[in-house]
């Protein structure tokens, strides 16, 4: 389980927000195109920063296990909105690329561990969200 992560506004522009993570400290704010001064990733840019993050620590950790002989990992991300079904959706598209001397059946396996990272995981599933409101 991972700690606490807290928001909140930090008066420095019209959205921007200090995120606290453990002993880390972010600006979160919105782009020029939606009303902010672009100090600091966007919510959805989190959201697929963790996702980046997770698929290239869990790549790292398999093939540390198995000897494999990774020698780079890259992952991009892409958020947009399609439709399913008559409803709006939003879709990440992330492309891994690989570095080292990999077999085509490495490769593939590898594919297989990255939709298995936890945030992947937690993502593709649905999500138990709680709110409350304290005060």
């Amino acid at each position: 389980m991972s700690g606490k992560v807290v928001v909140a506004e930090n008066g420095q522009g019209r959205y921007q927000q200090e995120v606290v993570a453990g002993q880390h400290r972010l600006v979160a704010d919105e782009p020029a195109s939606m009303g902010g001064a672009d100090a600091g990733p966007a919510p959805f840019d989190f959201i697929m920063s963790g996702l980046g993050a997770c698929t290239s620590m869990t790549l790292r950790m398999y093939a540390e296990r198995k000897g494999l002989a990774l020698s780079a990992i890259r992952v991009e991300l892409e958020h947009d909105k399609i439709e399913i079904d008559g409803q709006p959706r939003d879709r990440i598209r992330r492309t891994i690329t690989l570095d080292g001397e990999l077999s085509p059946e490495q490769r593939q396996r590898l594919l297989e561990i990255a939709n298995k990272c936890p945030v992947h995981r937690a993502l593709s599933n649905s999500i138990a969200l709680d709110c409350e409101l304290v005060a």
